[in-house]
């Protein structure tokens, strides 16, 4: 019987060159993928960031490693500064905590929070959204704040900007050292005084009392207006400024002790909540250092929420009198520093409550650091009259 061999190898050979001139055809008719197709297919990114000091990120869908290409998306900066520089020229700075949402090389959403931006001519009509408003740059050096509690506010340091409502609508332009504040009313003065409280008995004997239980206050005094109704912020501010510009500001709180037994305090501390103010940019101020000052003349625990004067208010107008005001703890808040609570204690605190003898107790915050520039920032910490925040919370130990 004859091979069959010869023929099968002459169909296997045969195959492989229809196989090797099918994949010369093929290498020939693809092209290779050139720097034009790839870009085709990868967006090009729309920013960069440039610089990061100090950050720490949550819940950013675009990348926080410094030098990071960016596409459009969110970042969401807790802690620190960082810096990004649009395709089209123009760059933001970022001053925690604040979300912001880029668009495309021409446009960002400001969600919360406090940026600074610089765009040179090339990228004119660069625009920052608020919920608001539009920032539209027209040569300029500016900055915008959005607050979680509606506040919005624009500050011009070069040039021009025009300012338009969520439509396109113009309002207004504004030029160098001209601002704009903008309330949206999400939180009305109406209904903001909240439920009172008692006091939160917890493990190891401590007692916590906000400032909305029973008798407690919360408010802050301003130089040259006086505050008529309860804030959800209270805002501190010192300014190295000739007098006549200065714009200080300082919280007062008061803490109903009426279930507590002074004189058996063992431990304590006050813990506040630090917020966006919305007025002002953290570039403009250094590490700002911050006192605490107790209330010495019991006559001025009944101090009103609703008729709060600078001259008639518990820390008495510019001087800080030691008559009448001791200096109890002091605390550090860093430039884009957490929003995170933070607690304040000491030795001289904890005599303070023991000397009390009213059932009430009032302290004094004040920002030690000044400032020398009119847009510097406002710092502030949420009163019981916040939406979301925590009170001004005083925590004690007592004595078995």
């Amino acid at each position: 019987q004859p091979s069959r061999w010869p023929a099968i190898v002459s169909l296997f050979a045969a195959a492989a060159a229809c196989g090797a001139l099918a994949f010369t055809f093929w290498k020939n008719a693809t092209p290779e993928p050139t720097p034009a197709l790839l870009a085709k297919a990868a967006p090009a990114p729309i920013a960069t960031l440039t610089q990061a000091q100090n950050t720490k990120w949550a819940g950013s869908t675009l990348p926080t490693a410094e030098l990071s290409p960016l596409g459009s998306g969110t970042l969401a900066l807790l802690e620190g500064i960082a810096t990004v520089r649009f395709a089209s020229g123009a760059t933001v700075t970022l001053e925690a905590p604040t979300r912001i949402e880029l668009v495309d090389a021409m446009h960002a959403r400001l969600i919360e929070g406090s940026i600074t931006a610089e765009v040179p001519s090339a990228a004119h009509g660069f625009t920052i959204e608020t919920a608001d408003l539009k920032v539209v740059d027209l040569g300029t050096r500016f900055g915008v704040t959005a607050s979680s509690t509606g506040n919005a506010h624009v500050f011009v340091f070069e040039g021009e900007v025009k300012l338009d409502d969520p439509s396109g609508r113009e309002l207004r332009r504004l030029t160098a050292g001209k601002a704009f504040n903008v309330q949206s009313g999400s939180v009305g003065a109406g209904n903001l005084e909240p439920s009172r409280l008692p006091p939160l008995e917890q493990i190891g004997g401590w007692i916590s009392l906000s400032t909305a239980f029973g008798d407690g206050k919360d408010g802050f005094a301003r130089r040259g207006s006086q505050i008529s109704e309860p804030q959800p912020l209270l805002m501190v501010k010192h300014s190295d400024l000739e007098l006549s510009y200065r714009n200080e500001r300082r919280a007062i709180i008061t803490f109903d002790l009426s279930e507590v037994q002074a004189d058996t305090i063992v431990e304590a501390e006050l813990v506040l909540d630090p917020e966006p103010s919305g007025l002002g940019f953290a570039t403009m101020v250094p590490d700002s250092r911050f006192a605490v000052y107790g209330v010495l003349d019991e006559s001025f625990d009944g101090w009103s929420e609703t008729s709060l004067a600078w001259e008639s208010a518990p820390s008495r107008g510019d001087d800080l009198d030691p008559a009448q005001l001791k200096r109890l703890a002091e605390f550090v808040l860093a430039r884009g520093a957490s929003g995170s609570p933070l607690a304040i204690r000491g030795d001289a605190f904890r005599e303070f409550l023991r000397a009390d003898t009213n059932g009430l107790a009032t302290f004094v915050i004040v920002r030690e650091t000044g400032e020398t520039d009119p847009s510097g920032l406002v710092h502030a910490f949420a009163s019981k009259e916040h939406p979301t925040a925590h009170p001004p919370t005083l925590r004690l130990r007592q004595a078995p």
